[in-house]
């Protein structure tokens, strides 16, 4: 879900001419709701700094300052306005109120880790701080997870990016980066999922024992 004629190839020219504006007003679009492909930008920078073009530390703190900034824009914006609007969208999308509040209630049992792993996963980065917002998430706890994210994720992202754009193309980057973002996505599905599958089949256990008893 990202704008399409974002082509790498674009993003590689708009970064020549543009510099670091690109990373910091790219990531701050897209963790503010706007559907840009935050991290291809991130790559394609990173790249570019492997390469010698930019400076590793300049990219990354871009990138740090652009999420954080963004989230919080789109966390005020969810906290102040996106509620209605969702209500609006779910009637005509035929989805009720009560529909809604469960997933809303199902997001702030989960919030933090939302937050903070949802920036591994491009929809999870676009909507986690309206999100958030919406779920009247106390905000030192938002600005916590937000944060966190931020650093681990533009820190993974862009030094694997950089290393590998010393050694192979940008498309090849491309490819290693989403076969990560793959296996990440498989590790935060597990992370979710275990929990409550082992209390499920500790549960299942202890009635089968009072069963028996």
């Amino acid at each position: 879900m990202s704008l399409e004629f974002l082509s790498p190839e674009t993003i590689q020219e708009i970064a020549k001419q543009y510099g670091y504006w690109t990373v910091f007003l790219g990531i701050m679009l897209e963790n503010a709701g706007i559907p840009l492909p935050g991290e291809t930008i991130i790559i394609v920078n990173s790249f570019l700094a492997g390469s010698g073009e930019m400076s590793y530390w300049w990219v990354l703190a871009c990138a740090i300052a652009g999420a954080i900034l963004g989230d919080n824009f789109g966390y005020w914006l969810g906290f102040y306005g996106g509620w209605p609007l969702l209500l609006r969208l779910g009637r005509l999308f035929k989805i009720t109120e009560e529909k809604l509040v469960d997933i809303r209630n199902r997001f702030s049992h989960n919030a933090a880790r939302a937050v903070f792993l949802g920036r591994f996963v491009a929809l999870l980065r676009i909507f986690a701080g309206p999100m958030a917002g919406m779920a009247q998430m106390p905000y030192p706890q938002f600005l916590l997870a937000n944060a966190a994210g931020a650093v681990v994720w533009a820190g993974v992202t862009v030094t694997i990016a950089f290393f590998a754009g010393k050694v192979i193309p940008l498309a090849q980057v491309i490819t290693l980066m989403g076969q990560f973002g793959i296996v990440v996505v498989l590790a935060i599905v597990l992370f979710f999922a275990v929990p409550p599958l082992l209390e499920y089949l500790k549960h299942r256990r202890s009635m089968l024992k009072d069963q028996k008893s």
